[in-house]
């Protein structure tokens, strides 16, 4: 029996900073097939930044992807088990935060139409899958 205590208490540990490692490898990739389809229905996902010309390579919206999921999920599954409105809260402010990003990163550029489109579509799915995410995190932390 020693042995299937150490598996759970194995699992147990391990379950939650896996959930949050695929919950952004997944937001990760979906965006990365959705760049991919944006790139063939034409984006060319150039902007300008005072006057000189600038991409959004995949290697860029890898990280706008990972980055704020990692901090954020990070966050919550650090706060969930201390404080009981964390997940609710989270629920609330990491799709709001990933829709709001369309309208202050995504439109105010000079993107063409396929690459604005693409790139909003980009925040929706980190909204979705962050929100999963929150979901499977609750029911971890909220034993």
């Amino acid at each position: 029996m020693a042995t299937l205590a150490s598996f759970d208490s194995f699992s147990r540990r391990w379950s939650i900073p896996a959930t949050v490692i695929g919950t952004v490898l997944i937001a990760v990739v979906l965006n990365l097939v959705v760049y991919a389809i944006g790139t063939i229905a034409g984006a060319s996902f150039d902007f300008t930044v005072d006057g000189t010309s600038e991409h959004v390579y995949a290697l860029l919206l890898t990280a706008f992807t990972a980055i704020p999921m990692l901090i954020g999920l990070t966050l919550v599954a650090l706060l969930a088990p201390r404080w009981r409105q964390a997940i609710p809260a989270a629920l609330v402010i990491a799709p709001v935060l990933a829709i709001a990003t369309i309208f202050f990163m995504t439109t105010p550029t000079d993107f063409d139409t396929a690459s604005t489109i693409t790139l909003a579509i980009t925040h929706l799915v980190v909204a979705v899958v962050t929100v999963a995410g929150i979901l499977a995190l609750r029911s971890q932390t909220t034993g």
